[in-house]
Formats: structure tokens, C-alpha cells, sequence
């Protein structure tokens, strides 16, 4: 039973960090808005 709880601990602060980065990625990095321009080809707008 040890060895489960100390595997079950492991597995609990691997999560923790885990999400623990992907919270701070979310709220403390900010993106740098883009202007975007796509080329879309002549021929997508005619009709077969």
C-alpha cells in the first residue's frame, strides 16, 4: 500500500506542475497582435 500512495503522490505533483505552467501561460503571457493578410486564388471564387 505504501508504494501506491507514494505513485499516487508522484502522479499528484506532476499533475500539479503540469497545470500549474499551463495556468501561467495562460494568464501572464499576453500576445502581441498581428496584422494578417491571406492571398486567396481567383479560381476558389468561381463557381463549377
Amino acid at each position: 500500500m505504501p508504494s501506491l500512495l507514494r505513485f499516487l503522490t508522484a502522479v499528484a505533483i506532476i499533475g500539479g506542475v503540469i497545470y500549474g505552467g499551463i495556468f501561467a501561460l495562460a494568464n501572464f503571457v499576453t500576445p502581441k497582435p498581428r496584422e494578417m493578410t491571406v492571398f486567396v486564388p481567383p479560381d476558389k471564387f468561381q463557381k463549377r
